[in-house]
């Protein structure tokens, strides 16, 4: 069963005020449980039904708080209409700023509101091997439980820093590609190095004129049929496919 000191928690746990003065977060359902439960980070406690501490024995042992409870109560507390497997508390780990030490893509997201869209975009980062993310302060949060929902377990592999956007383009030697609606097809671009910044802009405004001077190549995806825009998890994925395909050449 769980507690109500616990129970009023992992409720509180769900707005951003809370989580900053926790500096908890939480992760819910079976396979991103177990992904966190297999990496380094802290657990401060794990709810789980009497199914999944069986199944899971092994990966549950090394923590030091493991309640029992049911799959209603699951439901009751979290953020997922049905969870018949674990919630748990997670620490957050330290911010800290981006620094590039090696060549490598860097995605950066200027004003990327919606959670959905930001985990599906740390999900799409994962798939194709980019470790970093760097987001403008007023992106989503990347432990709003649905972030992490979207994210699938893949924000324990990318790493993420918010920090202004513009300091940062500005002392780039690495080419900075931009999403437009307008610029170079993906199609027919050919790269210099095989490297760089992606970035990615506002679901309604594209990416912020402050930043359009750091854009060394703009880039567009070709559309052939008659839709205004494509969603910017989808948009990004196409860029980085094109992107990562062409640095492997």
């Amino acid at each position: 069963m769980i507690s109500q000191k616990w129970s009023k928690l992992i409720r509180s746990l769900q707005q951003k005020k809370q989580r900053k003065l926790e500096q908890c977060f939480i992760v819910e359902g079976e396979k991103a449980v177990l992904e966190l439960l297999a990496s380094k980070w802290q657990v401060k406690a794990l709810f789980a039904t009497e199914r999944f501490l069986q199944q899971h024995a092994a990966a549950v042992a090394p923590l030091d708080l493991v309640q029992s409870c049911s799959s209603e109560e699951l439901a009751k507390v979290g953020t997922f209409s049905t969870n018949d497997a674990a919630l748990a508390v997670v620490v957050m780990p330290e911010a800290k700023a981006f620094t590039s030490t090696q060549p490598n893509w860097v995605l950066v997201l200027d004003q990327i509101n919606d959670p959905g869209n930001l985990g599906s975009i740390i999900r799409i980062a994962d798939w194709y091997g980019i470790k970093h993310i760097v987001c403008s302060p007023d992106t989503a949060d990347m432990y709003n439980p649905k972030v992490i929902a979207a994210a699938k377990g893949s924000f324990l592999r990318v790493n993420l820093y918010y920090q202004p956007l513009a300091p940062l383009l500005a002392q780039q030697q690495q080419p900075i590609f931009g999403a437009y609606l307008g610029g170079e097809s993906v199609h027919a671009l050919t790269l210099s190095s095989p490297n760089g910044f992606i970035v990615m802009g506002n679901e309604a405004n594209g990416i912020s004129p402050e930043l359009s001077g750091f854009i060394n190549k703009k880039i567009t995806i070709p559309g052939y049929g008659n839709a205004e825009s494509l969603n910017v998890a989808i948009a990004t994925a196409i860029i980085c496919d094109n992107l990562c395909r062409l640095s492997q050449a």
